[in-house]
């Protein structure tokens, strides 16, 4: 599933789109019939997280890619898209994506507040919203996007790595200081995240996502399927830390057993 910084990329791609007007319109996402967009012009194209916003004159259309979505410019895929844009001269095809029709405007449709990309991310909001479930993993919390809009499972495993913590770490156990970290450690890889996907060279950079070794302690990394979301987690036992009172009671207990 695309996430935030690999969706800016693509509304950049999409800006030439921008001021054009739609000829033809075909699809076959539910609830959501292409025709109303036909002889409508796009007047904006906008993310926020993980979904791609088409802003008209009075309504949008959001396009969420899921974890198996794709898109094609004047090209066209073997299957019939979700979404057929045809312009004058260019055509845009969304192939197995999530499209809704959101008569809102954007600016009351979306909480601009939690996209970690967008200017106006606030930390504090973020803050208010991880204390209210003090008993949850931060593995589970650091995706979900009603509080950091955008991150993914990369962004998780490579900010709680950078700042040192265990994906099983319970809120309500970590530290104010550490708290700020891992919120501002978001919002810092995801620019990060952007600048290498956007030269293509993101796999390099990345320490903890799929990889086998800590480069730190050069000891393997535990991978596992944690939290209740049960996504992929990547991470060294040795330098990051579990902020959990039960849990690191009875590691410590066993270690002196052995």
């Amino acid at each position: 599933m695309p996430e935030g910084p690999s969706l800016v990329i693509l509304k950049e791609k999409l800006q030439p789109f921008v001021g054009q007007k739609i000829i033809m319109a075909d699809g076959y996402a539910k609830g959501f019939d292409p025709a109303v967009l036909i002889d409508q012009t796009i007047s904006d194209i906008r993310t926020w997280g993980k979904n791609l916003i088409i802003i008209f004159r009075g309504f949008s259309v959001r396009v969420h890619l899921g974890l198996f979505g794709s898109y094609k410019i004047n090209h066209r895929g073997k299957n019939r898209a979700s979404l057929f844009l045809q312009f004058e001269e260019d055509e845009l095809n969304f192939y197995i994506a999530h499209v809704k029709l959101i008569t809102d405007p954007p600016q009351q449709a979306f909480d601009w507040t939690t996209d970690v990309m967008n200017k106006g991310f606030d930390a504090k909001k973020a803050r208010e919203k991880l204390m209210l479930k003090p008993e949850r993993l931060i593995c589970d919390a650091l995706i979900d996007q009603r509080i950091f809009a955008g991150s993914g499972n990369i962004v998780k495993n490579e900010v709680l790595f950078r700042t040192r913590v265990h994906p099983e770490s319970k809120i309500a156990f970590i530290p104010t200081r550490k708290l700020n970290e891992l919120i501002s450690e978001v919002v810092v890889f995801c620019k990060d995240f952007y600048e290498w996907r956007k030269a293509e060279t993101l796999r390099q950079h990345l320490e903890a996502h799929e990889k086998q070794i800590c480069p730190r302690n050069k000891i393997p990394f535990n991978k596992a399927d944690l939290g209740k979301t049960k996504r992929h987690c990547y991470y060294c036992s040795k330098c990051q830390k579990l902020y959990d009172e039960k849990k690191r009671a009875n590691i410590e207990m066993a270690t002196k057993l052995l």
